[in-house]
C-alpha cells in the first residue's frame, strides 16, 4: 500500500482541523462585529482617538482623571463601544462628557435603568454615553450618535488607595484587557468577544500619562518598570511623571514604583468630617520581618499554567520562575507539579521529597511545555485542592497563570470553600495580568498576590516569595478603639500578614474625634504593638475617604456573595444602594450622560467595537474565532481546538482513507 495519500491527507486534516473552531466552543458565545480595517471602515474600527491619565500621588491616596476621546473621522454616523481595564482598588465616582463645547455630567442610576436611558437617548438621535461595569477590573463604555466629523471627550475621576509593598510604593494603571478564555458551557457575556488587533499591530489610539507625586515624605527613587517615562524632581518629596502620546505604550500596564527616604513607610491616621458622615483610614507599619532559623518543612503544590495565552513570553517567563521556585526548595521540603490547559497533568500523583534528582525532573517537566489549548481553570483547581495532604505538613498552593479566564467569582468560590486546607499564593506572569483573578485568589486563600511583568523579575520575585512563605511579619493580630466610636470597618477580621506591607484599616465614625486606635499582635521578635492618638490628627478634610471607603464595602460585600448561607439578593440590594448613595461605579450601578439636543441622523447607526491591541508578549493563541482583526484588512483568525479533537480527527479521517484504500478493484 502507498502511505503517500494518507501521510498527504493527514496533513490537509491537520492544517484544517486547526482552522476549525473546537466543537460546540462558541455555542453559547455572542461574537463581536469583524472588521477588515481597509479604507474607508479604517477610521470607523477606530474611533477611539487617545486616552490620556492625569494623576496626582499625594500621600496614600491617588486623584486620577481619564480622558478618552472618541473621534468619527468616517462618512456615517457610529456608536462607539470601548471595553477597558481598570485597577482592582479603583474607586469611579464621576464621569463627564463633552461635546464641542458643550459638557454633560454623567448621573450614577441603577445599571438597567441607565441601561434604558442610553438606548432611549440613542433612539431619539441624541449624544449620549454609557459607562458600566463587567468586573471590578473591566468597564464598557458606549458612546452613541457620533456624527462624521464629531469629537466626543468622556472624562472618568476615580480615587485609589496607595500600598507600599517591602517599603516600595505601587501605582498601576491597566491600559488593555487581555483576551479571556471561557469554556463551552459558561454563560459567555458579549465583551469576551471583544475583537483584537493581529499580534504585533499597534493600535492608532494613543495612551499618555502625567502624574504628579507628592510623597509627603523625601523620594529615595522613583522609577517606571513598564515604560520609558521622563521624571522631573520639583523638590525632595515631589516629582513629575511623563510619558508621551502613542499607541505603542497602550499594550501594557503602566507601572510607578516609588521608594522613600530610608524606606520609611507613610504609616499614620487619616480622618475626615463630612456633613453627615466621618470616615478614617490608618495604615498601621509592621515590624521587620525576623526568619527563624528554624523553619518547619512544608510542602509545595505548583499548578502552572500552560494554556495558548501563555504561549511565547508569558510562559517563558513562568518558566524561569518555576525554575527558582524549584531551586529554592529545602531537602526537608515535599513538592507536586499540576500543568493545565484544557486538560490537567500531575507530576506525581503524591508529593515527593525535594531532592536534586525530583528537582530536575520537575524543571524538565515545565520547560517542554509549550503553551496551547484552553484554560481551564477551575477543573485544575478542583484537583489541586482535592490531593491528599499530610496533616502534619503546612501545605502551599503556587498558582502561575495569566489570569485570562472568565470564571473569577466561580474559582473564588471554590478556594474560600476550601480555605483551611492551604495557604494559596498566585503569581500573575505577562504584561497586562488580570489582576481581579490574581488578587482574589490571593485574598481567597489568605495567601499573597505576585506579579512579574518580565523576565528579568522571575529571580526576585521567587526570592520573594520564600522570604513570605518562611515566615509571617505578624500573626494573632487584633484591633480595639479607646475612646473612639468606630463603625462598619474594613476588613472586619486581618489574617495573619505575610508581605511587608501596611495594615489598612478604613471604616466610619462619630462624635468627637479622641481616644486611640490600638494594633497588637506576634512578630518575629515578639510582642508587637502600635498606637494613634485621634485627636493628634491636625487635619479632617481627606474627602476621597467617603468613596474609598465605600468601594471597600463593595468589596466585602462581594466576598461575602461568595458564602454559603448568605443571601446573594440582600447583598446585590446593598451594592445598588451603595452605588446609589456615594455615586460609584458597582456592578449594579451605572454612569449615563446625555446631550438633550438632539442631533440629525440621517443614515442609520453603526455599531463599532473597538478593537484592543493584544497584550505585549501575548500571542493570538490566546484568541478565539472571530477575535482577531488584521491591521492590514486580512480574515479573522480561527481558534485551535484541543489536542485530543485533533488527534481525533486525524484517526477518523486516517480510517476512511485505509477503508478506501482497502476497496479499490485490483488490489
Amino acid at each position: 500500500m502507498n502511505p503517500t495519500p494518507v501521510v498527504a491527507a493527514l496533513v490537509l486534516l491537520t492544517r484544517l482541523a486547526t482552522a476549525l473552531p473546537t466543537p460546540d466552543a462558541d455555542a453559547d458565545r455572542t461574537l463581536p462585529p469583524r472588521f477588515e480595517v481597509t479604507g474607508e471602515q479604517n477610521a470607523e474600527a477606530f474611533p477611539l482617538k487617545s486616552t490620556d491619565l492625569q494623576a496626582t500621588l499625594s500621600g496614600v491616596i491617588a486623584e486620577v482623571t481619564v480622558k478618552q476621546t472618541y473621534a468619527n473621522t468616517g462618512s456615517s454616523p457610529i456608536e462607539a463601544v470601548y471595553v477597558f481595564p481598570a485597577s482592582t482598588r479603583a474607586a469611579v465616582h464621576g464621569v463627564e462628557m463633552k461635546i464641542g463645547e458643550r459638557v454633560v455630567v454623567a448621573e450614577i442610576q441603577e445599571k438597567k435603568q441607565a441601561k434604558a436611558t442610553y438606548e432611549k437617548a440613542k433612539a431619539e438621535h441624541k449624544t449620549a454615553s454609557l459607562l458600566e461595569q463587567e468586573r471590578p477590573n473591566v468597564f464598557r463604555m458606549n458612546v452613541a450618535n457620533i456624527l462624521p466629523g464629531d469629537e466626543v471627550k468622556v472624562t472618568l475621576h476615580f480615587s485609589e488607595k496607595l500600598t507600599a509593598t517591602e517599603r516600595v510604593y505601587e501605582f498601576v494603571y491597566p491600559t488593555v484587557v487581555g483576551p479571556r478564555y471561557s469554556n463551552a458551557g459558561a454563560a459567555t457575556e458579549p465583551w469576551i468577544g471583544n475583537p483584537y488587533l493581529g499580534e504585533g499591530v499597534a493600535t492608532p489610539a494613543t495612551f499618555a500619562a502625567q502624574i504628579r507625586v507628592n510623597a509627603g515624605m523625601p523620594l529615595q527613587s522613583l522609577t517606571s518598570p513598564s515604560h520609558s517615562v521622563k521624571i522631573d524632581f520639583t523638590g525632595k518629596e515631589q516629582a513629575e511623571v511623563d510619558l508621551p502620546a502613542s499607541g505603542e505604550a497602550a499594550d501594557r500596564d503602566f507601572v510607578l514604583h516609588y521608594r522613600l527616604a530610608d524606606s520609611q513607610v507613610a504609616s499614620g491616621l487619616l480622618l475626615h468630617e463630612g456633613e453627615k458622615e466621618n470616615f478614617f483610614l490608618v495604615n498601621v507599619e509592621p515590624p521587620q520581618r525576623v526568619v527563624p532559623e528554624q523553619i518547619p518543612a512544608r510542602d509545595y503544590l505548583f499548578v502552572l499554567d500552560v494554556s495558548g495565552s501563555m504561549h511565547g513570553f508569558p510562559l517563558d517567563t513562568a518558566k524561569s520562575l518555576m525554575r527558582d521556585l524549584l531551586g529554592g526548595l529545602r531537602p526537608t521540603d515535599t513538592f507536586n507539579v499540576l500543568l493545565f490547559a484544557g486538560e490537567s497533568r500531575m507530576f506525581s500523583q503524591t508529593s515527593l521529597p525535594a531532592t536534586p534528582e525530583n528537582i530536575a525532573r520537575g524543571t524538565d517537566l515545565t520547560r517542554m511545555a509549550n503553551g496551547s489549548g484552553g484554560t481551564e481553570l477551575l477543573p485544575a483547581l478542583k484537583r489541586a485542592l482535592a490531593l491528599p495532604m499530610d496533616e502534619d505538613t503546612s501545605r502551599s498552593i503556587v498558582v502561575v497563570t495569566d489570569g485570562y479566564v472568565s470564571i473569577e467569582r466561580e474559582a473564588f468560590e471554590l478556594v474560600r470553600s476550601q480555605r483551611g486546607r492551604a495557604n494559596l499564593f498566585a503569581f500573575g506572569i505577562g504584561s497586562s495580568v488580570n489582576r481581579w483573578l490574581i488578587e482574589g485568589l490571593a485574598r481567597a486563600g489568605m495567601g499573597e498576590p505576585f506579579f512579574v511583568l518580565h523576565p528579568g523579575e522571575a529571580e526576585e520575585t521567587a526570592r520573594r516569595f520564600r522570604g513570605y512563605i518562611s515566615s509571617p511579619v505578624l500573626t494573632g493580630i487584633r484591633v480595639s478603639y479607646e475612646g473612639f466610636r468606630t463603625s462598619e470597618v474594613q476588613p472586619r477580621s486581618i489574617p495573619d500578614v505575610f508581605a511587608d506591607r501596611p495594615i489598612e484599616l478604613i471604616g466610619k465614625w462619630t462624635g468627637e474625634p479622641r481616644g486611640r486606635i490600638i494594633v497588637t499582635g506576634q512578630g518575629g521578635a515578639g510582642p508587637y504593638k502600635a498606637v494613634f492618638d485621634v485627636a493628634d490628627v491636625a487635619s479632617r478634610s481627606n474627602p476621597a475617604l467617603r468613596t474609598l471607603w465605600a468601594r471597600e464595602k463593595v468589596r466585602t460585600l462581594a466576598d461575602d456573595a461568595l458564602v454559603a448561607g448568605r443571601g446573594k439578593e440582600e447583598i446585590n440590594r446593598e451594592i445598588t444602594t451603595l452605588g446609589l448613595t456615594y455615586s460609584l461605579l458597582t456592578e449594579h450601578t451605572s454612569f449615563v450622560a446625555v446631550d438633550e439636543t438632539p442631533r440629525e441622523v440621517v443614515d442609520k447607526l453603526k455599531k463599532v467595537t473597538q478593537p484592543l491591541p493584544l497584550p505585549k508578549g501575548v500571542g493570538e493563541q490566546a484568541l478565539g474565532t472571530g477575535q482577531v482583526v488584521s491591521g492590514g484588512g486580512g480574515s479573522a483568525v480561527g481558534a485551535a481546538p484541543e489536542p485530543g479533537v485533533v488527534s481525533l480527527l486525524l484517526l477518523t479521517a486516517a480510517g476512511l482513507l485505509l477503508h478506501r484504500h482497502r476497496v479499490q478493484p485490483g488490489e
